[in-house]
């Protein structure tokens, strides 16, 4: 059966109409399979599930062009109409699992009845976890709480996010300030009537003036400015929020909010997590000392009275360690990483890899940068999946970057559609926004071949939450190596990137490993203590808290009177779970030794990995798909040797 594609409007005007129609179509699709199963379920049990979860399916499609619009669409009007839908969704939601008619009908189902098929008895153990966990055995009172708390835990986590994504600040600038900037750079920032330059915090302004330019003072006021993001407008917000989230755990039986969001991850308790970010910054200790030794090195022979290195200055003078010490000039690496050879080296490189072809096909969209794609397996006719590319920042739209869902997808009834909303520049990139690129497409590419078996519930990223950054991270290895780079990466005048010019690169990307480990641990510490603490008699406020474990897990220092959580916007959708990007790249480095570093296109064990861990989606636990695509349980040890090396 051939699966069409949702087709967006085609006129700017259209959109409110069409949002509207299409969310409220799902919510009343959903609705309406609830009710009949609340009031006739199937004497079929796995018809029963699979009418719960086709009701879920299309209360995700609301969702997720909640979550979508609201994050990229260019007209307030539609963003917010895009975030009431959403809260609509999980309204919805929320009612659903507290509901004890419908918890009964799964209540009554003999496991038995369902043993024979896997997936149905898996969904069936998902599905009554779910119900447990929502509450549903409380008195109608606090079931009744259950759903306020929830109602305004949605209203703050958009809040959140909509003061970071419009909370832009800009430092002007005189141009000669700007010494050491590319001139790509500042061509696109031209003198204004004042004769000043206006730099704001969006990364492709931010990131190159803290790395390259070379007056200390605009460093630092771009840095402060940076930091100061959402601030102090979403303190309360976040202190409400980790307050309500610790009420609803502790309501339902947990002990606290990271225990809650644990237990359906692959880590499996609260107090594994702090015992993990230990456990990384003992490993990152010595290469942590080693970094800073060298930046501190260098930083003297321009401050011969300084003690140790401040944020402001971290990025400068790491890459003036990185010029100097591995010969690498990221001014020179930009000339090699145009966008649009980028982008089209990314499909060639993911479709070789993967055996995928992409055709770009010209559709309607929400925005004139979206580009978008049909995706297929090589040799086959029929679509598997469609992708758009919103890859350019603009007003309104989401800062940082990620995958979103469009729409999930299950064999014979809904086409996967996802997209990579980033922000990178239109012209010359930073190498590290290239492995991002890398890094965000890997999240694009797991839901799309990982959209086609029976099940919304594991439906594409449907794997416990500390996993599914590691086939991202893995994905991001090809973008180091030369003879991958060499494929798409050249000059003006059409050269490829140097073999040695990449060597370099990845010695000197060796470099500060160990300060990025523990600049990692140092926001994990943060998104769980943040949330751990609200079960202590006295409650720390946030940026004294924010101080403490910067003092303690980072390796550079705070900088007076900045609040960077305050746009640390991770504290929303992970929640306590920020360590899942290191617990991801702990197994991400074992599942990248499975392959052959000289031939990195290799298609068996290419296709192996693909088939055993992208394709089945969340059909089963993350380790066991790991476990059958390397052999062997992962290990800590394959991560632990390339931090020390």
């Amino acid at each position: 059966m051939t699966l069409a594609p949702l087709a967006l409007p085609t006129s700017p005007d259209d959109w409110p109409a069409w949002f509207r129609a299409y969310t409220e179509a799902e919510l009343d699709r959903a609705t309406a399979l609830v009710g009949a199963l609340r009031a006739a379920p199937p004497t079929d049990p796995i018809d029963a599930l699979r009418q719960w979860d086709r009701a879920s399916g299309h209360l995700g499609n609301a969702s997720a062009a909640g979550s979508l619009f609201g994050n990229v669409h260019p007209a307030a009007e539609v963003r917010d109409l895009a975030d009431a839908a959403e809260q609509e969704a999980q309204r919805i939601a929320t009612s659903w699992g507290l509901d004890r008619a419908l918890y009964e009908v799964f209540a009554a189902i003999d496991e038995a009845a369902v043993a024979a098929d896997p997936a149905a008895a898996r969904m069936l153990a998902k599905v009554r976890d779910d119900f447990r966990r929502s509450g549903v055995d409380k008195d109608e009172a606090t079931r009744t709480r259950i759903a306020e708390i929830r109602e305004r835990i949605t209203e703050l986590d958009q809040e959140f996010s909509r003061v970071i994504r419009d909370d832009v600040r800009t430092v002007r600038v005189a141009p000669r300030q700007l010494a050491g900037m590319p001139d790509d750079w500042l061509t696109a920032h031209p003198v204004d009537d004042e004769g000043m330059v206006t730099v704001t915090t969006d990364y492709p302004d931010s990131v190159p003036v803290r790395m390259f330019a070379r007056d200390q003072d605009v460093r630092r006021d771009v840095t402060i400015a940076f930091l100061d993001r959402g601030w102090p407008t979403t303190e309360p917000l976040l202190a409400e929020l980790f307050a309500l989230r610790h009420e609803l755990a502790t309501t339902v039986g947990y002990a606290d909010w990271p225990s809650y969001d644990a237990d359906v991850k692959m880590i499996g308790d609260g107090p594994a997590i702090p015992a993990f970010i230990e456990r990384i910054v003992a490993a990152a200790e010595e290469p942590m000392r080693r970094d800073l030794a060298q930046l501190l090195e260098r930083y003297r022979r321009d401050f011969p009275d300084a003690a140790e290195v401040p944020g402001y200055d971290y990025n400068h003078y790491a890459e003036l360690v990185r010029a100097e010490k591995y010969d690498v000039d990221s001014q020179r690496v930009r000339t090699y990483f145009d966008f649009g050879k980028v982008r089209a080296g990314l499909l060639e490189v993911t479709g070789r890899l993967f055996g995928l072809r992409y055709e770009q096909v010209d559709v309607p969209a929400w925005h004139e940068d979206v580009t978008a794609y049909d995706v297929f397996r090589d040799g086959e006719a029929e679509r598997i999946g469609r992708i758009h590319l919103d890859l350019h920042p603009r007003e309104g739209k989401y800062k940082h970057a990620a995958q979103f869902t469009l729409a999930d997808g299950v064999s014979g009834e809904q086409l996967p559609e996802g997209v990579l909303v980033c922000n990178f520049s239109r012209g010359l990139m930073e190498h590290d926004h290239v492995v991002t690129l890398f890094h965000e497409f890997g999240h694009l590419l797991h839901h799309v071949l990982g959209g086609h078996g029976d099940w919304f519930r594991f439906a594409g990223v449907a794997t416990e939450w500390d996993f599914v950054e590691a086939p991202s991270q893995m994905l991001e290895e090809w973008a180091w190596h030369a003879d991958v780079l060499r494929t798409f990466a050249t000059d003006a005048a059409g050269e490829p990137i140097p073999a040695d010019l990449v060597a370099a690169m990845r010695a000197a990307d060796d470099y500060g490993k160990g300060i990025y480990a523990r600049t990692q641990m140092f926001y994990a510490a943060m998104s769980y203590w943040f949330h751990a603490d609200r079960a202590a008699a006295e409650i720390p406020d946030l940026t004294s808290r924010m101080i403490e474990l910067q003092d303690r897990y980072a390796a550079l220092p705070y900088l007076p009177g900045t609040h960077m959580f305050a746009s640390f916007g991770h504290l929303g959708g992970y929640s306590s779970g920020y360590y899942t990007y290191m617990w991801s790249l702990v197994i991400a480095k074992d599942m990248f030794s499975a392959f052959d570093e000289s031939d990195l296109f290799a298609p068996e064990v290419a296709r192996r990995y693909r088939d055993r861990v992208l394709v089945p989606g969340g059909a089963g636990n993350a380790a066991d798909l790991v476990a059958g695509f390397l052999g062997r349980p992962f290990s800590f040890e394959t991560y632990a040797a390339w931090l020390a090396r």
